[in-house]
């Protein structure tokens, strides 16, 4: 409502004086302030803020002079300045001194008249000029008060002997005195006839209230705020039956915000409401400020938080205040300090007057703006939006498609819905500050109205005279190119938006009549494109509801008029027309009580029976915020209906209006909407009213379900209250929130103790937010309406915070039935509990609403929503394996050990199963916890799962990875692949070391368990992400196994269920193979060898790996020589006869001098790609081959054939990984696959071996005859390669079956493997699988689990020239 804005300021007065000053009163239209002290008054102006005039008295005059105050002095105004641009000119002059023979306590103004009250018990009436109708004077004595104003109920009367008033107020609309009497009691003194008299005066007192201080008025609610020496503000108001005081609310601090001072504060020192009469501001005799809407909001308090202390945490002093005043529009208050004596009272000094800054909602002056689902408020120079970018608005969804001809900018499409996005309105805490033009505030401060439009983009302002509008598409205002159309019109109603036109209620100065006016945005703002329209008395109010006008008068009757968009003007022109007048002059006491008026089409029983679809969109209802009361006015449908169809267009008569019934008390704010949306019925047809602090109210419709009947025992409507954190500024109906905002601050100590910054944090208006979803459900339910409830929270299930609804409305429930001192008869929480089950994120729900509660509750929570360990296994079976683990963490504080463990284990072998690694990784803490007894700090959940196992083997995440290094990274270096391998290091070693324990033994059983069960499936892609991600053993673990389930049975089979797993592509023979050209080696063997190795990620599988085009260094190493020999012999070999057109293709690396690219990121299928990536590396050798369109089909058809280049690297790396365990046989079949001759040929090399048991020679002979014969007959395209690799199966058919142990074949020193030609033959493939760290020492400790996976070499800097390798 009204909000703290920056720092105060400082207004020093010119005049040097020794008095302090101790009373600051405003004028009527608070453009004056007058500052009096013991012996001067000074006259200052509100903007600028300056002091015009000071009156200096005698002392002995001085208290004669304090009854001026109240009318601001009588001043005489010398012309000759603009006041626009100018502070006025004026002379202040005594006009006659008047003796009242006794001191004065107070005095107040009237329209002539000046009240005074006297010490000595006496009330004066004097007349202005002081001559006409002469000096009445009455004693208190002589005035009846009593408990109420009928006398035949009278109670006691009030003994005033010796009793005077110390502080009374006049309030115009209970035409009465509220007065504090010097002995504390409070009273009420209003004349018996029509016009004041001293002799026809009675009065009513408040009963047991004994301590008043002080008194302020609200003229537009009728209440009446005492201030008492506790500290509390009691709010008071006449009952319109009895006319006896009645208590509405009381206005003080709590200890639950306040604990320091709010028993500490003193007695109230004054209470000032705002000038629209929308807060009200109290300060005590401690000091301090604080505010609070006009039912009891709090909204602001200066003794506490950042007001109170420094940014060092000492306490500071409360700023003591003696006196205060709001300015013009509530934009400032103004503030004299009050110091203690102990300062020099003799030496001349500046007085000081603090000036604070507000900014205020625009729904406290122009409360039409409730149907917009925007935030405006609106400081004295600058309006704060809360709608986001233009071009995600949306605009109007029954508008008028060329609504924006005009606009050199395109609005959005007229069809989308209204209601802006929640990452508009939500989506960041900063306003859209709207700077109001500086040439129309010169003129026409202070601003009175704003409004905006339904998209949120146009906003209008209206000052003094005139208004002026803008808009964000364009970033322009739009003021009146005319400045005396502007200055002869003043708008007395508020404006508001309808369509692309704002409608403006308005005074025109030269006819002197009230009108109603529309102006076109998209035109220049002249009376020439202005619709008007003359009215019969002043406007006070209006608003719009979709193609209807209504405005309430001060005559006290309401008018409607209708809008239709005019099409036959060139310019965009609306024609208005007077539907139905209705008097209110019977209810309504005095037309300022009336806060808002609005048109809705929200019914009550009669209404909401209606059967026509287009009298349910109608404007049914009348609603009037009548001083806090809400009226509501229904068509009367009592008498014969007739059918729209039946009657002409233009002789359409609107229904009457029922006689006003009323809904709710003290309400502040009411929010409606004309949208509709049959999704969402319960909220967009509901009725939400902010009730102070009772918090917010909505009048809920009720629905049958499936179009049933209704009960005749069921209400339509109901009304449900609740409480909310934030005071409401709007309402997003479909969306089920409520935006608002609040004061923030932030403290910055200054130079000196006495600056401001130090006394004061600097204060901003923050943007929030809150769901009232949940206190809805939790009132339907109390009240038994559960069928009700479900329908309004399945309509919003979609909600991005559904989830956090329920889990709020479980945990509320919870908190105050488990708490509670005294005994539920009927609890709530096994009611919500059922309630919450209708949902699938049930589970989810309860998990969460118990780690987020005290552990002493959860046995209440339990008992009403399950078995922790039923919902654990209920999670189980839903796969929901990340809440499941939130319940074992639940069962681990609630039951013994055995079932945490027991229950971990399933959950342990369920996440394996699912490659869920992230929680394996907590499971595997979680387990060795509760063996060690580290019980007491349960691993947290994880809030987000990794990708599964089909993404690839993440020991390659947070590292950029290529299939080899660069040749500057490696240059020099040499690797020890056995001292590498033989022990691998990673996460896995925690474990490890302490392996000897049961826990980590138990954990190693099933680790092992989940590695046999996904290799006898022929898993071998999710087997190596297992072993990356957990840091898994798995060479180690394989030279266990490697005689038992790493065996393989079925050769054929296993390479099926690669290429499946792999996305590997079977090998197809091309067309042309027969006849191809390259069948005699016209194609150099380093080209085709760079074009396969060249594949790029399969298009379908995008692999999250950093590729770049790697090299390698040249090699002059005598094992790459052999290599190469060896190459040359198989090359040689291949070159004759046959149909062995595919040697080139398959050759391994010969020239070792010459670079070589193994992997690109670059499609190699793009045409464009010719000239860049890896083709770029043998432009030498491509510059010699002219190749013919049969031998790029041949080349295509090759790169086809080989896999994506993501599965090229994990292969590689299972490869390795499988020659180190010594698993021959998973050699040969992933040798196979990449169709590598030179891994064939080093397989059987290794058989030679005598330490090679007979089962496994058997076995690689048996499957690759099994796979000849399969090939020959089901994929041909494996042929080519089988006969390549011919020279090797002949020599494996050679080979002498011996006996020998599998225990024997063990890992072996480097003097076992002497033949550097049995070594892997792709150095720079190995490289790329696990590429070698550049700035990490050699043997580095085991890295964290969550860096990355063990490596299964290590980079050691020996001399450059040599590689020492040797496979185990």
């Amino acid at each position: 409502m009204y909000f703290l804005s920056g720092w105060p300021r400082r207004l020093l007065c010119p005049l040097r004086s020794s008095e302090r000053p101790f009373l600051i009163e405003p004028s009527a239209q608070r453009f004056y302030l007058a500052v009096l002290s013991e012996t001067q008054i000074s006259i200052w102006f509100s903007r600028p803020s300056v002091l015009i005039v000071s009156y200096i008295e005698s002392g002995k005059a001085a208290a004669q002079f304090v009854r001026f105050t109240r009318r601001g002095a009588r001043v005489k105004v010398t012309p000759g300045y603009k006041e626009e641009q100018c502070a006025p000119a004026l002379t202040l002059e005594m006009k006659k001194p008047i003796d009242l023979e006794a001191p004065i306590s107070c005095l107040q103004t009237l329209q002539e008249d000046l009240l005074v009250a006297t010490a000595d018990g006496y009330l004066h009436m004097l007349h202005w000029d002081s001559v006409s109708n002469g000096r009445r004077a009455v004693n208190l004595c002589t005035i009846p008060f009593s408990l109420d104003l009928q006398s035949s109920r009278g109670g006691p009367c009030l003994d005033l002997d010796g009793v005077h008033i110390r502080e009374m107020e006049y309030c115009a609309t209970l035409d009465g005195f509220a007065v504090v009497f010097n002995d504390g009691r409070l009273g009420f003194i209003t004349p018996t006839a029509n016009r004041l008299a001293t002799d026809q005066l009675q009065g009513v007192w408040a009963a047991d209230v004994s301590d008043g201080t002080c008194v302020a008025v609200n003229n537009k609610y009728r209440l009446m705020a005492f201030g008492c020496a506790s500290g509390s503000v009691l709010v008071y108001m006449i009952d319109s039956s009895t006319g006896s005081m009645q208590l509405s609310h009381k206005l003080e601090l709590t200890p639950k915000h306040y604990p320091d001072i709010w028993n500490k504060t003193g007695a109230v020192k004054m209470v000032r409401w705002s000038p629209d009469c929308s807060v009200v501001m109290v300060t005590w005799d401690c000091g301090g400020l604080s505010l609070w809407s006009v039912f009891g909001a709090h909204l602001i308090c200066t003794l506490g938080e950042d007001f109170s202390c420094h940014s060092d945490g000492t306490k500071k002093e409360p700023l003591k205040i003696s006196s205060m005043s709001w300015g013009v529009e509530g934009y400032h208050l103004w503030v004299i300090c009050s110091t203690d004596g102990a300062e020099g009272d003799e030496k001349l000094q500046q007085t000081g007057i603090l000036q604070f800054q507000f900014i205020k909602s625009a729904l406290t002056v122009n409360p039409c703006t409730s149907n917009q689902e925007q935030v405006l408020l609106h400081g004295e120079d600058r309006l704060y939006l809360t709608c986001g970018d233009p071009t995600q608005a949306h605009s109007v969804s029954d508008k008028s498609p060329s609504r924006d001809s005009g606009s050199p900018v395109h609005r959005p499409s007229a069809s989308t819905p209204l209601s802006q996005g929640l990452s508009t309105l939500l989506g960041h805490k900063h306003w859209q500050v709207v700077q109001i033009h500086s040439t129309y505030l010169e003129t026409n401060w202070p601003i009175r109205f704003a409004a905006i439009d339904w998209s949120g983009q146009c906003v209008a302002v209206a000052g003094r005279r005139g208004f002026a509008h803008y808009s964000l598409y364009t970033r322009k205002w739009k003021l009146f190119g005319n400045v005396t159309q502007e200055q002869n019109m003043t708008v007395t109603g508020g404006l508001t938006w309808w369509d692309d036109f704002v409608v403006v209620a308005c005074y025109n100065f030269i006819d002197r009549q009230e009108e109603l006016r529309l102006y076109v945005r998209t035109s220049n703002l002249d009376n020439v494109f202005a619709s008007v329209t003359k009215l019969q008395a002043d406007t006070l109010l209006l608003n719009v509801f979709r193609n209807v006008v209504i405005l309430f008068r001060a005559d006290c009757s309401i008018c409607l008029y209708s809008i239709e968009r005019r099409h036959d003007s060139p310019n965009p022109s609306v024609s208005v027309e007077l539907l139905q007048e209705v008097s209110m002059s019977r209810y309504i006491p005095h037309p300022g009580l009336v806060v808002s008026v609005t048109l809705t089409s929200v019914r009550t029983e009669t209404g909401i029976t209606l059967k026509a679809p287009q009298q349910a969109c109608s404007a049914e209802s009348i609603l009037l915020n009548l001083a806090g009361q809400l009226i509501m006015l229904q068509r009367d449908r009592s008498g014969p209906q007739v059918r729209e169809k039946d009657t002409p267009a233009n002789q359409t008569k609107l229904l009457p209006f029922c006689p006003p019934v009323v809904l709710a008390q003290c309400v502040e704010n009411v929010w409606t909407t004309c949208r509709s949306n049959r999704k969402k019925r319960h909220l967009m047809e509901a009725l939400w009213l902010s009730c102070g602090e009772a918090g917010m109210k909505v009048w809920l419709p009720l629905f049958p379900r499936d179009h049933r009947k209704p009960h005749s025992f069921l209400s339509r409507r109901i009304m449900l209250p609740f409480h909310i954190n934030i005071y409401p500024l709007t309402v997003l109906f479909e969306d089920a929130l409520i935006l608002g905002a609040s004061n923030e601050t932030a403290v910055f100590d200054g130079t000196g103790s006495s600056s401001l910054e130090a006394l004061f944090p600097f204060c901003t208006v923050e943007r929030t937010s809150q769901i009232y979803l949940h206190h809805i459900l939790r009132q339907l339910l109390v009240r038994n309406l559960g069928e009700q409830a479900l329908m309004l929270a399945q309509s919003c299930a979609t909600l991005p915070y559904f989830p956090h609804v329920l889990e709020l409305m479980v945990h509320v429930v919870l908190e105050e039935e488990a708490t509670s001192r005294e005994p539920i008869p009927d609890p709530l929480l096994p009611t919500v509990a059922k309630f919450v089950t209708e949902f699938p994120l049930f589970l989810q729900t309860i998990v969460h609403c118990a780690r987020k509660t005290e552990y002493a509750l959860w046995n209440y929570l339990f008992a009403a929503v399950g078995n922790p360990k039923d919902l654990f296994e209920e999670c189980l079976m839903a796969q929901d394996l990340d809440t499941a683990a939130s319940y074992l963490i639940i069962l681990q504080n609630m039951e013994v050990p055995a079932v945490s463990r027991q229950h971990a284990t399933l959950l342990f072998n369920t996440a394996l199963e699912q490659g869920k690694w992230d929680l394996c990784r907590h499971m595997i803490r979680f387990l060795k916890a509760i063996g060690s007894g580290e019980s007491e700090t349960p691993p947290s959940t994880p809030t987000t799962q990794e990708q599964s196992s089909t993404g690839g083997f993440e020991f390659f995440r947070n590292r950029s990875i290529s299939l080899s290094q660069s040749a500057d990274s490696i240059a020099g270096g040499k690797f020890n692949l056995q001292k590498a391998l033989s022990v691998p290091s990673g996460p896995g070693e925690r474990w490890c070391k302490d392996s000897d324990s049961a826990e980590n033994l138990y954990i190693d059983m099933m680790l092992w368990r989940h590695a046999r069960h996904l290799l006898e499936q022929v898993r071998l892609r999710d087997l190596g992400c297992f072993s990356a991600q957990l840091g898994f053993e798995l060479i180690g673990w394989l030279c266990r196994e490697r005689t038992r389930v790493a065996r393989i049975d079925d050769f054929v089979a296993a390479l099926k269920c690669l290429h499946k797993d792999f996305l590997w592509p079977f090998p197809v023979i091309p067309a042309c193979s027969i006849s191809s050209p390259l069948k005699n080696g016209r194609c150099r063997p380093v080209l085709s060898s760079r074009l396969l190795k060249s594949q790029s990620a399969d298009s379908l599988l995008n692999s999250d790996m950093d590729t770049t085009p790697p090299q390698v260094t040249t090699a002059n190493h005598s094992w790459l020589d052999s290599l190469g020999a060896v190459s040359k012999e198989l090359d040689s070999a291949s070159s004759h006869g046959g149909p062995q057109t595919h040697e080139a293709f398959l050759s391994p690396l010969i020239n070792k001098g010459e670079e070589c690219s193994i992997g690109s990121a670059t499609d190699l299928t793009e045409t464009s790609s010719m000239v860049d990536g890896d083709w770029t590396m043998v432009d030498e050798n491509f510059s010699t081959l002219s190749l013919s369109q049969s031998e790029l089909e041949h080349i295509s058809m090759e790169l086809a054939n080989k896999g994506p280049h993501k599965s090229q690297v994990q292969l590689r790396y299972l490869l390795h990984v499988f020659m180190e365990a010594g698993c021959l046989e998973w050699c040969v079949v992933i040798g196979l696959i990449l169709r590598d001759a030179g891994v064939i040929k080093q397989v059987v090399g290794f058989l030679d071996s005598p330490e090679v048991p007979a089962e496994t020679v058997q076995s690689i002979r048996a499957g690759l005859k099994a796979v000849d014969l399969w090939a020959s007959s089901d994929c041909l395209g494996y042929k080519p390669f089988l006969n390549l690799i011919g020279p090797q199966l002949l020599k494996l058919l050679e080979v002498p079956v011996e006996q020998v142990q599998a225990e024997a074949f063990q890992p072996t020193g480097a003097s076992k493997l002497s033949d550097p030609p049995l070594l892997l033959p792709r150095a720079e493939e190995l490289t790329a699988a696990h590429p070698l760290p550049s700035d990490g020492p050699a043997g580095a400790s085991a890295r964290p689990l969550d860096d990355t996976p063990p490596q299964p070499e290590e980079q050691e800097p020996l001399e450059e020239g040599s590689y020492d390798c040797t496979l185990s």
